[in-house]
């Protein structure tokens, strides 16, 4: 596992093993926050390991940013730490999370010793942590996910956006509008880097930069795909639509980055055909 030093006090883990998503320990005088964790339980625990290392006093909080799996499944690893969330990240896991899991494990081995653990303590628009002389700062951002939250340290001016901020934004499953209104939230902030949920960390001078190019990207699939189910075209015609051409790269993420450009087309464009059937009943 990768890992990067932030601040003195805030380190990227970078997995290895699953799509580069990230985790961020941050260290503190009264004990370490764990702000999600590594899909598979040997990256986790060297994550668990650092942190005791380097932070005697224990993990005092993990921090889920959303329900899905990569983000999670090492939370069970910290069973002294208070798990924060969402409140609908809770409410998704206790009605899926077990189903999901089971699911997950059948499929992937490595996966077996994981428990699911449900947070506990929830909140709705935004929460502060002040753990020493740390100021954390938990906010709701939807829009990958509805339950998606992002988590600026305020004293290092570092913000884990999460899958807010992706090399190239996911939509699956998402709403566009929300994930805009998120990206756009980040440039009020006061930053000197952001920890992505995929690709590692975005330097101050990469910032609004990264924000302006996802939302432009967002805009751009929008627009290209509501043309071709104006027009009429099948689901073929997406085909044509390269992930260049709408202003990203197919580079990041081990070369995954068109094959989440094309989810995302088919995700919008089985939307808005549902919503033209609706609007147009036979």
């Amino acid at each position: 596992m990768l890992r990067e030093r932030v601040t003195e006090d805030v380190y990227v883990f970078i997995s290895e093993l699953y799509v580069e998503v990230a985790a961020t320990v941050v260290i503190t005088e009264k004990g370490a926050v764990v702000i999600d964790t590594a899909p598979f339980p040997q990256e986790t625990r060297q994550i668990r390991e650092f942190a005791l290392r380097h932070c005697p006093q224990g993990v005092r909080y993990v921090i889920n940013t959303h329900h899905h799996a990569d983000h999670i499944y090492g939370s069970y690893l910290f069973p002294e730490a208070e798990l924060i969330a969402h409140r609908q990240c809770r409410q998704i896991l206790l009605k899926v999370g077990e189903e999901s899991l089971a699911k997950a494990k059948a499929q992937t081995p490595a996966l077996a010793p994981v428990q699911l653990r449900i947070p506990q303590l929830v909140f709705e628009t935004e929460m502060l942590l002040r753990l020493g002389e740390k100021t954390i700062h938990l906010m709701h951002a939807p829009g990958h996910t509805p339950d998606g939250i992002m988590v600026h340290i305020r004293e290092d001016k570092v913000l884990v956006a999460s899958d807010v901020v992706t090399p190239i934004p996911l939509i699956v499953r998402g709403d566009i509008e929300e994930l805009t209104k998120s990206l756009k939230l980040i440039k009020t902030l006061n930053l000197e880097n952001i920890i992505q949920g995929h690709g590692g960390v975005l330097l101050r001078g990469e910032i609004e930069e990264t924000v302006d190019s996802n939302v432009a990207y967002l805009r751009n699939i929008e627009k290209r795909v509501r043309t071709l189910v104006e027009k009429g075209q099948s689901k073929t015609a997406l085909r044509r639509i390269s992930v260049e051409s709408c202003g990203k790269s197919r580079i990041p993420l081990g070369g995954l980055a068109q094959r989440l450009h094309q989810a995302n087309l088919e995700y919008l464009y089985n939307k808005m055909m549902a919503e033209k059937a609706d609007q147009n009943p036979k």
